[in-house]
């Protein structure tokens, strides 16, 4: 297992150099969800990097074989994470599937693409944790189709309060390489955020955690 720490914080530099993590304390995105934010991240931009993928794929492997040993499958969660699981299934020599946000409209109307084999344990593969409403679905269909949904690994989550109140009322145990701390830490390192902006993206992330308790 590598040491998390060390992992976590080169995992979060990477992420910001290639840019498939951008802060702005100034200029807030906003995401689908209307959410306005300092933050905007597109893990998909890591495939580009052969460098920064092959670190990924290294930090979820070593985070399954230790929490997961016994796992069958390995699935990866559309649209984001379906060439991440690949990669790691690759890796560790498993059978691979992946599911969609919602069953197809035509042909065989799958949401579980795949070969189904129910009964065996799976470990789902995610790319960004915000408040685990999407990667849940994936966790339910995979329950729903007879799985045993051993735990949830993704790239990277802000921490939301929302979100670690959803994996427990699912009973899912869920782990990232990196992590919002992690970022605002590495931001500042480089030099691509400074210190008078550190208060301000912490305090976004609050008040996200106090607008879930309302």
């Amino acid at each position: 297992m590598h040491d998390s720490t060390i992992f976590d914080q080169q995992l979060a530099g990477k992420l910001l150099q290639i840019n498939a993590i951008k802060l702005n304390a100034t200029n807030y995105f906003t995401w689908a969800s209307g959410i306005k934010s300092p933050i905007y991240c597109d893990n998909r931009q890591t495939l580009a990097f052969p460098e920064v993928r092959k670190l990924i794929c290294e930090g979820f492997c070593s985070v399954i074989s230790k929490l997961y040993p016994n796992v069958d499958y390995v699935a990866g969660v559309a649209t984001g994470a379906i060439a991440h699981g690949m990669l790691v299934a690759d890796q560790l020599e498993l059978p691979y599937i992946y599911v969609r946000p919602k069953p197809k409209d035509h042909g065989m109307s799958n949401q579980i693409e795949g070969v189904i084999d129910p009964g065996k344990s799976v470990v789902v593969i995610e790319d960004l944790i915000s408040t685990g409403g999407s990667s849940l679905k994936a966790v339910e269909a995979l329950r729903k189709a007879g799985y045993n949904v051993l735990g949830l690994v993704a790239i990277f989550s802000y921490g939301f309060r929302v979100a670690q109140e959803a994996f427990e009322d699912a009973e899912c145990s869920y782990t990232t390489l990196t992590n919002y701390e992690t970022l605002i830490k590495e931001g500042l390192n480089q030099d691509y955020i400074k210190s008078n902006q550190v208060a301000e993206l912490s305090a976004w992330r609050s008040s996200i955690n106090q607008e879930s308790k309302k």
